[in-house]
């Protein structure tokens, strides 16, 4: 686990309501709350505010509260780097799409003008994904890493854990299915909407104990324990640090589960106007991202 880790249990990067021209982090004040299903269903949520600007440097926990009046992700664009993303990495979701599990993880990446913050921040499909529709969701979990990491051991990976927090990996299917390497496909402006909150790796010592669902309009499109995992935290961490440094706060997108649209039959694809919440539990609560269409 990272020193940082173990200053705080959920940080949450968020503008307030007392002053709209400003950027905190800090710490919700219910340990309980869902962060991102209380701001979207319009409750207060009160957050004591550290004395630090980042989540890579948080500071103090302060004694004064906010008001959340916006969720933004755990990270600013210029904190991730190049975004790290594991295709095929639920056992289940390779059965569905019919492909042969993988003996080692297969990495693309994502820019990081990919990120973009919660709701109601939007996802914007590109005009290339609305030709034939086939913008589609997919719910992961997020590793963030607390230091550089480099030539880690899976013994030693998960001290340069900071925490985890959600994603919505969204994808254009044609433009996937048409090329080898899929960074175009997944890696346009705001495809890669991350949060609620970054949940302290002290909190959450094994990350295969969460639970991950993806709702489109309400409705459950995918529900997966992260026991179906191909490969796990510190094989991911260890692996992706061979010869290669992991800047702190780079992300670590790990796949998701079965479910997606282009698995269903009929195949079921995001649209403006769609809702798609991932719900990752427990601590994480839910990230949930309109979807509007590039005019």
């Amino acid at each position: 686990m990272s020193k940082i880790a173990s200053t705080f249990s959920r940080l949450v990067r968020f503008i307030p309501r007392s002053n709209p021209a400003k950027i905190l982090i800090g710490e919700p004040v219910d340990p309980q709350v869902d962060v991102g299903l209380a701001v979207y269903q319009g409750k207060n949520v009160s957050v004591r505010p550290f004395t630090g600007t980042s989540v890579l440097n948080p500071g103090q926990k302060t004694e004064t509260t906010e008001i959340i009046e916006r969720i933004l992700s755990p990270l600013a664009q210029s904190e991730v780097g190049s975004i790290r993303c594991i295709g095929l990495n639920y056992v289940s979701h390779a059965a569905e799409m019919k492909l042969t599990i993988p003996d080692v993880p297969t990495l693309f990446l994502k820019p990081s003008t990919a990120l973009a913050d919660p709701w109601p921040a939007p996802t914007v499909l590109p005009k290339i994904t609305q030709v034939d529709n086939t913008g589609d969701y997919e719910s992961e979990m997020v590793i963030v890493i607390g230091r550089d990491a480099k030539d880690v051991s899976e013994a030693e990976a998960l001290d340069y854990v900071l925490g985890y927090t959600a994603a919505n990996d969204v994808s254009s299917r044609t433009s996937q299915m048409n090329q080898s390497q899929w960074s175009f496909s997944k890696g346009f402006d705001t495809s890669c909407p991350i949060g609620p909150v970054l949940v302290s790796s002290s909190l959450i010592p094994d990350a295969s104990k969460l639970h991950i669902r993806g709702l489109k309009n309400g409705r459950v499109m995918q529900d997966c324990p992260l026991t179906d995992l191909i490969f796990s935290v510190p094989q991911l961490v260890s692996f992706l640090s061979q010869g290669t440094t992991l800047p702190a706060g780079t992300i670590i997108l790990t796949g998701t589960p079965p479910g997606v649209g282009a698995a269903k039959n009929p195949k079921e694809f995001l649209t403006a106007g769609d809702e798609f919440a991932v719900e990752l539990l427990p601590h994480i609560g839910t990230l949930i991202t309109k979807i509007e269409h590039q005019e």
